[in-house]
């Protein structure tokens, strides 16, 4: 079973960032040089999918064509003699790898952004990537997971510990330590209030899941806020297959907030092979 279906849910407003997106798709917001859909697709690419799948809605035409071919940008270039542009260009989507886009016609939730992609999916088991979460991590995060999916053959949710008073913005997972990464998981609830939440161990963006969630994800009531939560879905599943949870090796961004934008650009920039120099002597010029 190779995970080879990847899905991202974009169809969110990005509410958080207006003006900036009140015309642009928030994953299309650049972190240093590439927006931050392109990271997840790339995250994906490294981890051996090569079927991107995209729940979109409305004003979200922009993703469409970042992964399009751009003809004349590309004519232009080559008669230039731009080459290293024309290469950056082509390679925001390999020849090998296929992009499909469904239309999530109302935002009822990333259970059901997830439902819409189910016919395209089928049998198989998944990889769902947020885009929101910028995951840095070698080998990439996604990557990780595949490989202990391939042990496991289960379904599996990457976590982090996060502060107490966080827990009511993330699902919240509860188990038993199988080993040092993986944990065998017995409940998670949805942004569970700090007094009642069963651990301090909360999903970040990256999911493998098996087929079976969608049917629990169809049978659940909407939940927290109203909406189909796709951890309502994963809490069915816990009652008849097994789900791990896996503390993943890496650094995760929080992007759907201003502060870890920032953070993320900051720091990726200072990583940046050509612009980290430059832009360290800069910060270090600042009068904080």
């Amino acid at each position: 079973m190779l995970v080879n279906k990847a899905i991202f849910p974009v169809a969110g407003l990005g509410t958080r960032f207006l003006p900036a997106t009140k015309a642009q798709p928030k994953e299309m917001m650049p972190v240093v040089d590439k927006p931050l859909i392109q990271y997840a697709v790339e995250e994906a690419y490294a981890a051996g999918v090569r079927e991107m799948i995209f729940v979109t809605g409305r004003h979200k035409r922009p993703i469409e064509d970042h992964f399009d071919m751009t003809f004349e940008l590309e004519v232009a270039l080559e008669q230039a003699g731009k080459q290293e542009l024309l290469d950056v260009v082509r390679s925001v989507k390999p020849d090998d790898m296929e992009c499909i886009y469904v239309r999530q016609a109302q935002a009822l939730g990333l259970g059901h952004a997830v439902l819409c992609a189910q016919r395209l999916v089928g049998n198989n088991p998944f990889a769902v990537l947020l885009a929101d979460d910028l995951m840095v991590g070698t080998p990439p995060v996604l990557k990780q997971m595949v490989d202990q999916f391939k042990e496991w053959r289960a379904s599996i949710l990457a976590v982090q510990e996060v502060p107490a008073e966080q827990t009511k913005r993330y699902g919240i997972v509860a188990g038993t330590a199988v080993n040092d990464r993986m944990i065998d998981v017995t409940s998670i609830v949805e942004k569970p209030a700090s007094d009642v939440a069963p651990s301090r161990l909360g999903v970040a963006g990256r999911y493998i899941l098996t087929p079976g969630v969608f049917h629990e994800i169809a049978a659940q009531p909407r939940g927290v806020g109203g909406e189909i939560q796709l951890t309502d879905g994963i809490s069915g599943l816990l009652r008849r297959e097994k789900v791990f949870a896996f503390r993943y090796e890496g650094k995760r961004y929080d992007c759907g907030s201003k502060e870890g934008f920032l953070q993320a650009n900051v720091e990726l920039a200072l990583a940046h092979p050509e612009l980290g120099s430059g832009f360290r002597e800069f910060l270090r010029g600042l009068e904080v």
